[in-house]
C-alpha cells in the first residue's frame, strides 16, 4: 500500500471530493486525519472508512477561514501524532460563480479569497512548521480548471490562480526540506453540492453540456480527483514538485 505508515490530513472531507480522498487514502493504508467545519459530515466520513477496515480515522472540527481555528487545529495534530507526513487542502467553494464584473460583491469576494487562497496559505503555513524538522512532507492543493481564468467566476478564479502562484512558490522554499508541494486543477466535477445549490434538473443539464465540450465525454468523478491526489502524495512523485495537474478530460485543449 502506498501510504502505509503515513499520517494525511485532508480538509475539506465532509465534501464529495474530501471525502473522495480520505477513502482512497484510507485504502491505501494511510492514518487520517479528517477536518471541515461540518463535524457531522466529516464523522460519517470516518465511520464508513472503518467499517471498510480502513483504519481509525479522526475527526477534528475547524473553519479553515479563522487563522486560529487553524493554529488549534495543527497544535492538535502536533499533540496527538507522532508525525504529519501528507496535508491535503481540499477545503474550498465559490460563493459568487456568476456575476458580472461591475456587480461583484465585496462580501462575497472576501468570501473566495478566504476560503479558498489564504485558508491554504494558512494551512500551509502550519504544515510546513510540522514537516520542515522531519525532513519529509507531501502537500497537494485544490486548484481549479478556472485557474486560467473563467468569465462570470471573477475572485474564484483570481483565488485559485493565487493557489497555483502560491504552490511553485512554496515549492522553491521547501525543496530543501524534502517537502513536495503540488496543486490540483479539476473541470467540473459531479459532487452532491452542485444538485443541492443549483436544483437537480439545472444540474443534470450543466453537466451535459459539459460533458460534451470534454473530450473525454464526461464530467469528473470525486474519485478521478481522490487518485491524481494520491499520486501527488505517494512517493512516487517524490521528484514532482510545484505543478499543477489539470484533470479536465481534456478540457480546454
Amino acid at each position: 500500500m502506498r501510504l502505509s505508515g503515513k499520517t494525511a490530513l485532508v480538509t475539506g472531507a465532509a465534501g464529495g471530493i474530501g471525502s473522495a480522498v480520505a477513502h482512497c487514502f484510507a485504502a491505501e493504508g494511510a492514518s487520517l486525519i479528517l477536518s471541515d467545519c461540518n463535524r457531522e459530515g466529516a464523522s460519517v466520513v470516518g465511520e464508513r472508512i472503518e467499517k471498510k477496515g480502513g483504519g481509525e480515522a479522526t475527526v477534528i472540527v475547524a473553519d479553515v477561514t479563522l487563522e486560529n481555528e487553524v493554529r488549534d487545529l495543527f497544535a492538535e495534530i502536533e499533540d496527538s501524532f507522532s508525525s504529519l507526513d501528507i496535508v491535503v487542502n481540499i477545503a474550498g467553494g465559490d460563493v459568487e460563480p456568476v456575476a458580472d464584473v461591475e456587480a461583484i460583491d465585496y462580501e462575497c469576494m472576501s468570501r473566495n479569497l478566504d476560503l479558498n487562497l489564504k485558508s491554504c496559505i494558512l494551512s500551509c503555513r502550519e504544515a510546513c512548521r510540522i514537516m520542515k524538522p522531519e525532513m519529509y512532507g507531501r502537500i497537494v492543493n485544490m486548484s481549479s480548471l478556472v485557474y486560467r481564468g473563467g468569465p462570470g467566476q471573477f475572485s474564484y478564479s483570481a483565488a485559485k490562480g493565487g493557489i497555483f502562484s502560491f504552490t511553485r512558490s512554496l515549492a522553491m522554499a521547501m525543496g530543501g526540506y524534502n517537502i513536495t508541494v503540488n496543486a490540483l486543477a479539476p473541470a467540473l466535477v459531479d459532487v452532491p453540492m452542485f444538485s443541492r445549490v443549483l436544483g437537480k434538473e439545472r444540474w443534470e443539464t450543466m453537466a451535459r453540456e459539459a460533458a460534451a465540450r470534454y473530450p473525454l465525454q464526461r464530467i469528473a468523478k470525486p474519485e478521478d480527483v481522490a487518485k491524481a491526489a494520491l499520486f501527488l502524495a505517494s512517493d512516487d512523485a517524490a521528484f514532482i514538485t510545484g505543478q499543477i495537474l489539470e484533470i479536465s478530460g481534456g478540457a480546454r485543449l
